[in-house]
């Protein structure tokens, strides 16, 4: 098959390259394998081939987390997925034998598929049957393929740890991947949404998905001017996967009450909490990096029933990867980054 593969070298940084791979085999009878249409770029691929992933990874490695097509083949006690099934991949890989798994919690040994395992950046993958859910009727499979990752993530923030409530108030600080998944979750339950970015292209592009008020927190002091909007009030939850010098603001624009919820830090992992609001405002701050299989049939459910389709940004050709993660990295994209294997 055609693949992108991470090359990695000693003293040198990872290489994306594209070419042949070894076709994926039935390792277990409740294997499936998937002839993938799409696949979908997320910032965990842009680590593998660090320090940080080297010590558990083969190289080269099949990088990519998220994934839809049509399966293949599948294993002799495989019961809910047949070849020539349209099936997503929910990319959270358990060990499939634990207490954890079998309840449908965080496993010990979690990762995500394109970590350990290989990915989606290839015309096919092998996944466990429980990773394999319908596609929703009327989505495309590059549409399937931005699901699963970031929309799974959003929901469980917003939803499973926020609680957010329609008729709240809710600041998105970044318009990326998460931040767009977010303002659309958001607008559809009706709530009030702001948006802060350093981009004035993506806050016009928010404000033409529904965003109620749009910051720039470049060039405005962000806590300040959700003050103003709100009358002083602030908001009752702040999304921030950007990290850096917005969590402080993100922390003071937040209302008596308020929960915080993050899943990344973009910008930088260091950033300072005035503790004395946390305790003065009896505030939340609650982090999340993936949903629970429970979870992602919601947001899938979400989808089949709300006629709302995932945001793309742009659809690459899969030997375009490195050209997809570049725009990625650089922080162009508004929606999701899809990889396309053309067949």
């Amino acid at each position: 098959m055609q693949a992108v593969r991470v090359h990695v070298t000693d003293g040198s940084d990872p290489l994306l390259r594209y070419g042949v791979a070894d076709d994926p085999k039935l390792r277990s009878t409740r294997d499936v394998i998937v002839k993938l249409k799409a696949a979908a770029v997320n910032r965990i691929d842009l680590t593998i081939g660090t320090k940080a992933s080297c010590n558990q990874t083969l190289f080269p490695h099949i990088p990519g987390a998220d994934g839809a097509g049509t399966a293949v083949s599948v294993g002799a006690e495989v019961r809910n997925v047949k070849p020539g099934d349209a099936v997503c991949i929910y990319p959270v890989i358990g060990c499939g034998q634990c207490r954890f798994c079998a309840n449908d919690q965080e496993c010990e040994q979690r990762s995500f598929l394109g970590e350990r395992e290989d990915g989606t950046y290839a015309e096919y993958v092998r996944v466990p049957e429980n990773n394999c859910f319908a596609i929703p009727a009327g989505l495309s499979f590059e549409e399937a393929a931005a699901i699963p990752l970031v929309y799974g993530t959003v929901w469980r923030m917003l939803f499973t740890h926020a609680d957010l409530k329609p008729g709240e108030s809710v600041l998105i600080i970044g318009a990326g991947g998460v931040g767009c998944a977010a303002l659309q979750m958001a607008t559809v339950i009706g709530t009030r949404v702001f948006v802060a970015s350093r981009s004035e292209q993506k806050l016009a592009a928010a404000a033409g998905r529904g965003a109620h008020e749009v910051i720039n927190y470049q060039t405005h002091d962000l806590a300040k001017e959700v003050r103003r909007l709100t009358v002083k009030r602030g908001v009752d939850v702040v999304v921030n996967s950007v990290g850096g010098d917005s969590w402080g603001a993100g922390i003071a624009a937040l209302s008596r009450g308020g929960r915080l919820v993050t899943c990344g830090a973009v910008a930088a992992t260091d950033a300072k909490t005035d503790l004395r609001r946390v305790f003065w405002n009896h505030l939340r701050i609650l982090g999340a990096s993936s949903a629970r299989r429970h979870e992602f049939r919601r947001v899938l459910n979400f989808f089949a029933n709300s006629g709302h389709k995932p945001l793309i940004d742009r659809v690459f050709p899969l030997p375009d990867a490195c050209s997809a993660q570049q725009r990625l990295q650089q922080g162009e994209s508004f929606g999701k980054i899809i990889l396309c294997m053309n067949h």
